[in-house]
């Protein structure tokens, strides 16, 4: 495994983040295709061992039960100093007023929630998860400092937004000397490369770590277009990420084949390394169901696209409508 620091931070992560909002109990949340937690420990203790020191969590995911396992798996299988845990905060959590969004009080609830949770006094990294258009961007932050300030975060950070949201969020904490965003969560990969337009240039200029989720499209990149998953077949978010550009990303996916096939090495090696290759990009954010997933995912690292690869690859990409911030 390679390690980078994570933004302009000093802290050192796995150039693989591993996502996991696959591990949680099917019974709880929305999402039915999760794993529960005797089928979700293989894989954090096989993250571990092939170096993986970065896991990425939401108190959303699986209404909480995500943290919870991943929490007591960390706790179990490795020191708590060696690893570095990131979760998020918007998602609702109950009903009512004050049950979601990114709200002073909110923030102060959840952050002590998602703690009790995983079972830690501090998380490494905690993200806002979208936008919160009901909230003022000040409150959201100068909260988020405090979280800092109290010793409950090490570092903030942001997910899926529009580049000027995430230019304001870091002048506001510029002006009052707040605690500054220093990573960004954002959806990059073959068949969607909008961020290159804007996100990625602003979080190379700002020195942002960028951590993308779903740098596989949610698998589509790594089957035959028309094969599905119990995932795809149940997932309504992601299948509104490609409901309106399918002719285009089978293209994508064709050109990605042809150069697996090429190459002699599975398609997911291949997407992925493409990630990898970008130069704002610190971490990708990997899910796996499967436990050879992960060992593709480590083994990206040693392939090395060629400039022809890459214009192969990126060819058939038409402009994309924006989607992933809602």
């Amino acid at each position: 495994m390679k390690y980078t620091k994570l933004g302009r931070t000093g802290l050192d992560v796995s150039r693989i983040c591993l996502g996991c909002m696959s591990y949680g109990e099917p019974d709880r949340g929305s999402h039915t295709w999760t794993l529960g937690e005797a089928a979700s420990r293989p894989f954090i203790r096989r993250a571990l061992d092939l170096g993986i020191n970065f896991f990425d969590t939401a108190n959303v995911y699986s209404d909480g039960s995500s943290e919870e396992i991943v929490g007591r798996a960390l706790l179990e299988y490795t020191r708590r100093d060696e690893v570095v845990i990131a979760t998020k905060v918007n998602g609702r959590m109950h009903k009512g007023p004050n049950g979601a969004g990114l709200s002073r009080k909110a923030i102060f609830t959840e952050i002590d929630n998602s703690l009790k949770r995983l079972g830690t006094d501090h998380v490494d990294l905690y993200q806002i998860h979208r936008w919160d258009y009901g909230v003022p961007i000040e409150e959201t932050m100068e909260a988020l400092h405090d979280v800092v300030k109290a010793g409950k975060a090490r570092h903030i950070g942001a997910s899926s937004m529009f580049a000027w949201q995430f230019a304001k969020a870091l002048f506001v904490a510029e002006k009052h000397g707040w605690t500054r965003f220093v990573t960004m969560q954002n959806y990059v990969n073959l068949l969607y490369r909008e961020e290159e337009r804007e996100m990625l240039p602003l979080c190379a200029a700002e020195g942002i770590g960028v951590i993308p989720w779903s740098p596989l499209a949610r698998g589509r990149l790594t089957r035959d277009w028309d094969a599905a998953s119990a995932r795809s077949e149940t997932d309504e978010f992601g299948r509104g990420l490609y409901a309106n550009t399918a002719e285009a990303d089978r293209k994508v996916v064709e050109a990605l084949t042809a150069v697996a096939a090429r190459l002699g090495v599975p398609r997911a090696r291949v997407a992925l390394a493409w990630v990898l290759q970008k130069s704002a990009i610190t971490a990708p954010i990997v899910g796996a169901t499967k436990l050879d997933q992960l060992d593709e995912a480590a083994s990206a690292f040693s392939l090395t696209l060629t400039a022809e690869d890459l214009a192969e690859l990126e060819a058939p990409y038409v402009p994309h409508a924006v989607v992933g911030f809602f």
